[in-house]
């Protein structure tokens, strides 16, 4: 009975173990990276449905109460997602969350600005250092009341000798954990998504690898007993997007400058870091339905070059594909799925979705 009684003291000095955070994300590339960084630890949650439209997406109640009981909240940013941000500026400020966008170190650019030089090999030369320092838990000192604002103007600091200021949306002006946005409304995402920031930057892997350091550095903020093994999950996770980096830049080499038209204006880091040239988009960054006129100038591209590959989406109608290649010589190569939405989600999700927009352009413009 004595020792029964002395384990029972024992056990009640013993600390209470943190919990793992109930993480929830937005798309399937933060959801794959969130995954590979928790590993056995736990399961991320992913609120955007199998073959949705990250733009225009609208949750269900129970998602947005998944969302008010979440630990740790990681997505893009306002610029994919309004539709988040607007649940999100009805939570608690207490609850933790991670805009990506906005995190340090990380290579934003503006819509159109693809092709002529590799951005990304400037991003890994101007400081990725940044992804190892944050797996490493080295991210001290700032409050993460204000981790987005921070890290919003952090980022815009070191913009890589690019002007981000995008068309007067100062994105350092953006408060994403208070949800000060200086009056700016991204419910009218449309109307800026031709010329503003391009959200679309996990398909830089050199981003992949920063928010891989980013997602563990908040991990192991909020849990510390799990630090180490979050860290080693990243580093694990930093190596496999190196590999993968590898392989597709092989793959794509042979096939860079080499004119396609893609469906909307989505993959300007995808080009901009493999040196592809997308010589046109049928609809804008935010996938709206593009007018007349440029479907007209379009049409023209279309025309004047020959054997021109286009890509429909997987998450809109193709005819609008179809009636442009209609009596020219341009071909018309398989779907492309930038946001990974038609892939089965979990850690392997962002190499599924790097390696079939690879395959599927080259297969094309080889074939």
């Amino acid at each position: 009975m004595r020792y029964i009684i002395s384990f029972l003291l024992a056990s009640t000095a013993l600390p209470a173990l943190a919990e793992v955070p109930r993480v929830v994300t937005d798309v399937p590339p933060v959801h794959a990276i969130a995954a590979q960084v928790m590993g056995d630890l736990g399961q991320p949650e992913l609120l955007l449905d199998r073959g949705a439209n990250a733009h225009s997406y609208q949750m269900r109640p129970s998602q947005a109460a998944s969302l008010a009981d979440a630990g740790l909240v990681i997505w893009i940013g306002p610029e994919l997602t309004p539709w988040m941000e607007r649940a999100l500026n009805g939570l608690s400020p207490d609850v933790p969350r991670l805009a990506l966008l906005a995190s340090e170190g990380t290579f934003r650019q503006n819509y159109g600005e693809t092709g002529g030089h590799d951005h990304a090999h400037e991003a890994e030369g101007h400081d990725h250092g940044h992804a190892e320092e944050k797996a490493a838990g080295k991210h001290e000192g700032h409050d993460h009341a204000e981790h987005d604002h921070d890290h919003a103007q952090e980022a815009k600091a070191e913009d890589h000798g690019h002007d981000h200021d995008h068309a007067g949306h100062d994105h350092a002006e953006h408060d994403h954990a208070g949800h000060d946005h200086a009056g700016h409304d991204h419910a009218d995402h449309g109307d800026h998504a031709h010329s503003g920031l391009d959200p679309h930057a996990w398909l830089d892997p050199a981003n992949a690898k920063v928010w891989v350091g980013a997602i563990a550095a908040e991990l192991a903020r909020l849990d510390p007993e799990n630090a180490a093994t979050y860290q080693a999950n990243a580093a694990a996770a930093q190596a496999r997007i190196d590999a993968l980096d590898a392989e597709l830049s092989a793959l794509l080499t042979p096939v860079a400058g080499q004119p396609f038209v893609v469906y909307h204006d989505a993959y300007g880091y995808f080009a901009s870091h493999y040196g592809l040239n997308v010589a046109g988009t049928v609809a804008l960054g935010d996938a709206s339905s593009p007018g007349a006129a440029r479907l007209r100038e379009l049409s023209q591209t279309v025309a004047a070059e020959d054997g021109l590959c286009l890509f429909p989406e997987a998450q809109h109608d193709p005819a609008l594909v179809v009636q442009m290649a209609d009596g020219t010589t341009a071909r018309i190569g398989a779907a492309l799925d930038p946001e990974g939405s038609t892939i089965e989600p979990g850690p392997d999700a962002y190499d599924a979705l790097m390696r079939a927009l690879a395959t599927n352009i080259v297969a094309c413009l080889e074939g």
